[in-house]
């Protein structure tokens, strides 16, 4: 790491604690600490947060991908620290309801330029969270370094038109051009992104169908039926894969063979299910880290790798597998019968939410927000902090904010 991987946009003086933290151990600890990561305890990955003490939440699902990003990427030589932090903040800014959530408030938001959750991360590191002040008295966020934040940019560029994807509002651009600033031209993700992206996508698609087996809603002999397995795979290649149907056929059948996912067709949730469930779970996590580190390896050196000096290599078989099984969640979980009148619900809960704080703001706000409402230029602006204060909450505090705001009424 250089000099520059270690500056924060606002200056800061010196904290010796005594232990000589490095400056990307210091911001570990700053996600850890705040409000922002607590938050997550009770915001869905998947399941509903709170509906079962087995299922994931986003706090779980983040501290599990910062795990796997850290072993990741100290085996390929990076900080282990940066793709740490990136790993537990880089779902700081989804809202309540998981994606379906952030799907409904990118159509409120249009006519602030939208909503993203990747993007929305960013806002929060570096303007929303409480930490430190700029000269001028406007927040800086946490103030991380520049290697931490453009370590959590999955996604690093604009809204472009045609694109669901991307990681920076137009009033935040500054400090996104400073985190940017060295990164080779174009869209290149440092490597530290790329480990953490792969790491998120590890979790994902293992541990969802972890809790897709324990909760009952996924069943691994239905896919004995070939019909059934042309429709997995056609919903893989719509949402996950490039890959054609037909080849995702032929890595499915690989996959459905392997000896390791064979006691999971009997799960009944006793003792001796759990042991097989989290050795599949070990072993396939396991497996998709190994096989990367090895082809990347096999690419680039032995490294270390660290910034802009390599790129993740991921084996197109390995990837295919990985987009598979979160096939399989999307499939038996996500879309299982009764789901979408839920989704129905929840999305109308956002947008009457959203409504009645644009009637009723600034003094229906928390204090954080209200001042932000103030001083705000125009009607787009006003509207980006009402996005910005839904955005905060927790599922319960949505249902809570709704019931208080618009069910009462």
């Amino acid at each position: 790491m250089h000099a520059d991987d270690a500056a924060r946009l606002v200056a800061e003086a010196p904290k010796d604690t005594g232990y000589g933290r490095s400056p990307f151990e210091r911001d570990r600890a700053r996600v850890l600490h705040s409000a922002a990561f607590r938050r997550l305890a009770a915001k869905t990955q998947v399941h509903v947060a709170g509906t079962d003490d087995f299922l994931r939440t986003r706090l779980t699902h983040s501290l599990e991908v910062a795990q796997i990003a850290r072993e990741m990427g100290a085996r390929l030589g990076c900080d282990p620290d940066v793709v740490d932090t990136a790993g537990l903040a880089h779902d700081l800014g989804h809202p309540p309801f998981g994606h379906n959530g952030e799907y409904a408030l990118d159509e409120l938001a249009a006519a602030a330029g939208g909503f993203e959750g990747n993007a929305q991360t960013l806002r929060v590191l570096t303007r929303l969270e409480a930490k430190v002040l700029a000269p001028d008295g406007r927040s800086a966020g946490l103030n991380l370094t520049r290697a931490a934040l453009d370590a959590v940019g999955k996604y690093p560029w604009p809204r472009r038109p045609g694109e669901r994807k991307f990681g920076v509002y137009a009033d935040d651009r500054p400090v996104f051009d400073w985190l940017r600033a060295g990164a080779p031209p174009g869209d290149r993700r440092c490597v530290e992104a790329q480990v953490m992206d792969w790491a998120d996508d590890v979790a994902y698609s293992v541990h969802d169908v972890e809790d897709g087996i324990h909760g009952g809603y996924v069943d691994l002999r239905l896919l004995a039926d070939p019909d059934e397995r042309r429709a997995l795979c056609a919903d893989v290649a719509s949402a996950y894969s490039g890959e054609a149907p037909e080849d995702l056929g032929e890595v499915l059948a690989e996959l459905l063979a392997d000896p390791v996912l064979a006691p999971l067709a009997a799960y009944d949730g006793s003792h001796r299910a759990l042991v097989a469930l989290k050795a599949t779970t070990s072993v396939l996590t396991g497996r998709f880290v190994s096989d990367v580190v090895a082809a990347t390896e096999e690419r680039h050196g032995p490294g270390p790798h660290r910034r802009y000096l390599a790129d993740l290599v991921v084996p197109r078989r390995i990837r295919a597998r990985c987009a598979l099984l979160k096939g399989i969640a999307l499939r038996y979980v996500m879309r299982r019968p009764g789901a979408q009148g839920r989704y129905d619900r929840q999305r109308d809960v956002l947008a009457e939410l959203v409504a009645a704080l644009l009637d009723r703001a600034p003094d229906a706000l928390d204090p954080v927000f209200a001042p932000l409402w103030r001083d705000a230029p125009d009607d787009a602006a006003r509207l980006r902090v009402v996005i910005d204060q839904v955005a905060s909450l927790t599922d319960p505090a949505a249902l809570a904010w709704h019931a208080r705001l618009v069910s009462s009424t």
